[in-house]
């Protein structure tokens, strides 16, 4: 379907993007539409999977979880099951809040948050144990330089066009 994004289309993801709470009203009179066809669109990107949710964007530290890091995991083996199991585990622990595949000698990179650094060195802990893990290696993070959503509407509709 993106091939067949116009400019309306590109300034709803846009506008969505930046704000997800946006009323139906707001949105259409922000992209120089009526509500109901605004509001066509914006399902028809739902039902294309080009939008997969809404989401409210907490702040971590107010919400009690100062530390937020990164593990960079090895694994002695890559077979399909072997990845599944570690993907399950992943799954399953609520600190680690992003797991992304990785190619090169870091197989997987998980952004984690916890409360305190005790409790980020028993997740750290949990994690070096798993049978298939070679090496983990971490990054507490220090200052937060850019937050931006990841699609970079501007770019990709200066191609488009």
């Amino acid at each position: 379907m993106r091939g067949r994004l116009d400019s309306i289309d590109w300034a709803i993801l846009k506008e969505l993007q930046a704000d997800g709470s946006i009323t139906n009203v707001e949105l259409a009179r922000r992209v120089g539409l009526s509500a109901p066809p605004c509001l066509r669109r914006v399902r028809a990107l739902e039902s294309a999977g080009i939008i997969k949710a809404y989401r409210a964007i907490l702040d971590p530290k107010n919400l009690g979880f100062e530390i937020v890091c990164f593990a960079m995991v090895q694994l002695d083996v890559q077979g399909k099951k072997e990845l599944q199991e570690f993907e399950q585990r992943v799954k399953d622990w609520s600190m680690v809040r992003e797991c992304w595949t990785l190619s090169g000698d870091i197989d997987f990179i998980l952004k984690c948050v916890a409360p305190n650094l005790a409790s980020f060195q028993s997740l750290v802990s949990e994690l070096t144990s798993l049978p298939n893990v070679r090496n983990v290696r971490t990054a507490l993070t220090l200052d937060l330089i850019k937050d931006e959503p990841l699609v970079p509407i501007e770019d990709v509709a200066e191609v488009e066009g």
